[in-house]
């Protein structure tokens, strides 16, 4: 799969190595591969992805990145390990004025989802039953945490000559109408949390957080991100083995 192209004389030869899916040439999940997948994707960069079947291993794969697992990447034939040592290569080596920058202006960006996902892991991984409530109610806390930064109006939103008083912020993403790193970050864990979420504890994130559910709509409508999540069916496998049955 190649990603839009530069009117560059000379760009970097790039591939990315992806998880694959249950049949083996679909993608996997993996949000640390979505994550990388959507920064190259936003970077406007010409690239290539493989999708690496866990099952069977090529053999050239396994002489490329012997005891690595996806991702990896190669960057004109250079192999780049560690997703996020790669996440910050590329955002110092692919800058402008050719491409754009992609790290967040606020650091609250980055934070405010943070504990989310383990939130997540300790309630679906539970198996007692009188646990439950309080698992369930830790994972509310930090979607309320992340539902109210999302309402509330970032500096640049207040205007401090007009007579309108905004209250409630219209921004699209984390940190502001652009996608960034904090939301390459965020947005595959939180759509993996919905789907396995609503599967295996008939969870779903309340209608009343609105700020979720804006944020989360504007995502879907990019192809940079729900072009790279994996299907369903797939989250849905990877968690099948992990949930644990309420006793």
């Amino acid at each position: 799969m190649e990603s839009r192209q530069h009117n560059a004389t000379k760009e970097p030869e790039i591939e990315l190595f992806v998880k694959a899916g249950l049949d083996g040439e679909n993608i996997g999940n993996c949000p640390f591969c979505q994550r990388l997948f959507m920064v190259l994707w936003l970077k406007g960069v010409k690239f290539n992805v493989t999708t690496v079947d866990m099952t069977r291993k090529p053999e050239e794969l396994k002489d490329l990145a012997p005891g690595t697992n996806p991702p990896f990447l190669l960057f004109n034939r250079e192999l780049k390990t560690d997703f996020i040592k790669i996440e910050e290569f590329l955002e110092q080596t692919l800058g402008p004025p050719m491409y754009p920058r992609l790290s967040p202006k606020y650091k609250e960006s980055f934070d405010v989802g943070s504990d989310i996902f383990a939130k997540f892991s300790a309630y679906i991984k539970n198996s007692r039953k009188e646990a439950n409530i309080n698992f369930e109610k830790a994972l509310l806390r930090e979607f309320h945490r992340l539902d109210v930064y999302l309402n509330t109006p970032l500096p640049e939103e207040i205007d401090q000559d007009s007579v309108e008083d905004i209250t409630v912020s219209r921004r699209k993403f984390l940190d502001g109408d652009h996608l960034t790193l904090a939301d390459c970050n965020l947005l595959p864990k939180l759509h993996i949390i919905k789907i396995a979420a609503k599967k295996y504890r008939d969870f779903e994130i309340p209608a009343d957080m609105t700020g979720i559910w804006r944020y989360l709509n504007n995502a879907y409508a990019c192809d940079e991100f729900s072009h790279t999540c994996p299907a369903d069916e797939e989250i849905e496998h990877t968690y099948a083995s992990v949930v644990r049955k309420m006793t």
